[in-house]
C-alpha cells in the first residue's frame, strides 16, 4: 500500500493525500481565513479514534455483544510534545445494551486497537530518499 501527496493548487500548505482509491486533505491551519483540513497531528489522533472504534465494533459483533454504535472523543495535550511527551485522553460513549462486565471488556478491547498498539508499544523506523525534480 502506498499514500501519494501532492500539494493542492487551493491554500498555501494546502496537501492532496491519496489512498488507494480515497482522497484526504490536510494542511497547516495556521490561519483560520485558509484552514483547508485537519493538520498532520489531527489524522495521527483521529487514526486511533478510528481504530478504536472499528476494533470495538468488529470484536463486538463476534463475541456477540449489543454494541449499536461507538462514538470517541480525543482531546490532545501536545504541550510538551518537544521534550517527548504526547498525551491523548480518550472517551469513550457506547451504545447498546451492555452490562458492566460487557463494558469492562470492550474498554479492554479498546486499549488493544492495532493504532493503539502501534503508538504506544511499537519501534518505528522510517527511511527517506530525496530526488529533485525538474520543471
Amino acid at each position: 500500500m502506498s499514500i501519494k501527496l501532492s500539494k493542492s493548487d487551493l491554500g498555501k500548505f494546502r496537501q492532496l493525500l491519496q489512498v488507494d482509491q480515497h482522497e484526504l486533505i490536510a494542511d497547516a491551519r495556521l490561519d483560520p481565513d485558509s484552514d483547508g483540513g485537519p493538520n498532520p497531528h489531527d489524522l495521527y489522533d483521529a487514526a486511533l479514534a478510528a481504530c478504536k472504534a472499528i476494533t470495538l465494533l468488529m470484536y463486538a459483533e463476534k463475541a456477540g455483544i449489543p454494541l449499536e454504535d461507538v462514538q470517541i472523543t480525543i482531546d490532545r495535550d501536545s504541550s510538551e510534545e518537544r521534550s517527548g511527551k504526547y498525551h491523548l485522553q480518550v472517551g469513550l460513549s457506547l451504545k447498546g445494551k451492555l452490562d458492566s462486565n460487557q463494558l469492562d471488556r470492550l474498554e479492554k478491547v479498546a486499549a488493544k486497537c492495532p493504532v493503539h498498539k502501534l503508538m504506544t508499544t511499537v519501534e518505528t523506523t522510517i527511511t527517506t530518499t530525496c530526488e529533485a525534480i525538474q520543471g
